[in-house]
């Protein structure tokens, strides 16, 4: 009897062991993955503003090059960053790759970006250059909004790549580790180099994948080995993270433990008994608070948390130190993503999706407050005349004025091109027409590098003055815009609907 509860006791605290690392293997994959998706998301970004600079310079010979050389410069995520035109011609490469200039790509990649003509991640499939790769890409449009071909960026598989920054190494050294398998099935990062490029074991968490789910559960490896596997997909790059550990080292610290019990249990009688189930408590305390912990959508309120756990023995230990770092790297690098993904990279101003984000929390806040869309006179001709480098000087200028002249609670925004907009929280419409005239003055008065002086037009509107939408009230801001443009430029106008207008001077 004593046997059997001994036993029985064992298969309990074994089981919770095997729990609580699937639990902590799909915690850890489910970071790595958001980790991921927001690396996929801020390349796109990346290559989303090349694609728009590129568009602007399509007559200049150069351009292609000198725009993936700056994308290429900006960021080390990339092995490889090519300019492809509509015919699927190489234009511009970086580095130089003087065997792919003036060639036809042939690749599944990209007949299906000069198809699609949409953002796309790649399956991965073998370049021109020898190289193993997945690519993602950006289409490029002109001025006229014709299809001018794409900007694509490579990962090369088989060599120091982005992933391994991104992913690094499984936290326990026992055989554990990471792997990612795209949407077809292939390995895209293993350990084992020369699993990279070969389709993935189809077992139960790769196929759990294929059908984007995320989880945990028990699979055998290549290698006919038992392992606890949690994991989860990246969906904007279509792929899946696995991070697995064997059910051996998971359950390792069972052996001492139950011997120690055994040893106790024999003189001891149904004193073991009790302390087989305090011992059993206290083994899952720590993995359970983590566990919990793990799950917090607060990542500083969890990070806290964990802190606290008292890890007193060394697996409990380890796994709260690889949660500690996951959680920091992860915080890290939304941190680093959510910002470059709120802001345009020029002048360091809110893009859309930042203004969208401020102008929800203005709404929600219940503050009125103006608006003023600016826009640079004549915008073209500079670009003309001076090129796109005194263009892109005269934007940053606007910007640093705008900076000058606004108020710490101001939001400030560049909405592309020379488009910018300005929301004024807690002014009257008069108010919002004074600072929108004293911006214009100022940016009127002051001298630009090569391009000497330049003129703004700007259009008021105000919440909930002039219209009690927050949306309409940006729209009749353009359209104020649009009066001031033909009514002359260089002026700020206030919208007024047409039956408030003044009359002519007679």
């Amino acid at each position: 009897m004593l046997g059997n509860m001994l036993w029985a006791s064992y298969q309990v605290q074994r089981q919770q062991l095997i729990e609580k690392s699937l639990e902590a293997n799909r915690v850890y994959a489910h970071s790595l993955a958001q980790s991921t998706q927001h690396f996929v998301l801020n390349a796109q970004q990346q290559l989303a503003v090349g694609a728009e600079r590129l568009s602007r310079d399509l007559d200049q010979p150069a351009a292609h090059d000198d725009e993936v050389e700056r994308i290429k410069l900006q960021t080390d995520a990339f092995n490889s960053v090519i300019a492809v035109n509509a015919q699927g011609v190489v234009v511009g490469t970086s580095p130089a790759l003087p065997e792919l200039q003036g060639k036809a790509l042939t690749s599944a990649a990209n007949r299906k970006a000069l198809q699609q003509r949409l953002p796309m991640v790649s399956d991965p499939f073998m370049a021109h250059t020898g190289n193993l790769v997945v690519t993602l890409s950006h289409p490029v449009f002109d001025a006229d909004g014709g299809y001018a071909g794409y900007i694509t960026a490579s990962i090369h598989l088989r060599d120091p790549n982005v992933l391994h920054s991104l992913l690094g190494t499984h936290p326990y050294e026992d055989g554990s580790y990471l792997y990612v398998v795209s949407r077809d099935g292939t390995v895209l990062y293993h350990p084992e180099p020369d699993r990279v490029g070969q389709p993935a074991t189809r077992n139960a968490a790769v196929d759990a994948l294929s059908q984007g789910r995320a989880g945990a559960l028990h699979s055998h490896n290549s290698h006919g080995v038992h392992m606890l596997a949690g994991f989860a997909p990246v969906p904007a790059a279509g792929w899946g993270i696995v991070a697995q550990r064997p059910i051996e080292a998971a359950t390792a610290p069972m052996g001492s433990l139950f011997g120690t019990v055994l040893r106790n249990a024999a003189p001891l009688g149904l004193l073991s008994l009790v302390l087989i189930w305090l011992c059993s408590r206290r083994i899952a305390a720590p993995l359970q608070q983590l566990a919990r912990h793990a799950q917090e959508g607060d990542v500083g309120a969890a990070m806290s948390r964990v802190k606290a756990v008292n890890s007193w023995y060394f697996e409990a230990a380890q796994l709260k130190q690889a949660v500690l770092v996951s959680f920091r790297n992860l915080s890290d690098r939304i941190g680093k993503l959510d910002l470059a993904a709120l802001t345009d990279p020029l002048t360091q101003l809110l893009n859309r999706r930042g203004l969208e984000r401020a102008l929800s929390a203005l709404t929600a806040s219940g503050m009125p407050f103006g608006v003023i869309t600016l826009d640079v006179d004549h915008f073209k001709d500079v670009n003309d005349r001076h090129g796109h480098d005194a263009g892109d000087q005269v934007i940053a200028g606007v910007a640093q004025s705008m900076r000058a002249n606004a108020r710490p609670q101001d939001v400030l925004c560049r909405l592309g091109g020379e488009e910018f907009l300005v929301l004024l929280p807690d002014v009257t419409a008069d108010t919002a027409l004074q600072v929108a005239e004293r911006l214009r003055a100022a940016i009127e008065a002051q001298a630009f590098p090569k391009v000497g002086h330049v003129t703004i037009s700007a259009g008021v509107s105000h919440y909930p003055e002039t219209q009690a939408n927050p949306d309409l009230a940006i729209r009749q801001a353009d359209k104020a815009l649009y009066r001031a443009k033909h009514g002359g430029r260089n002026q700020s106008v206030l919208y007024r609907k047409r039956s408030q207008q003044p009359p002519p001077p007679s």
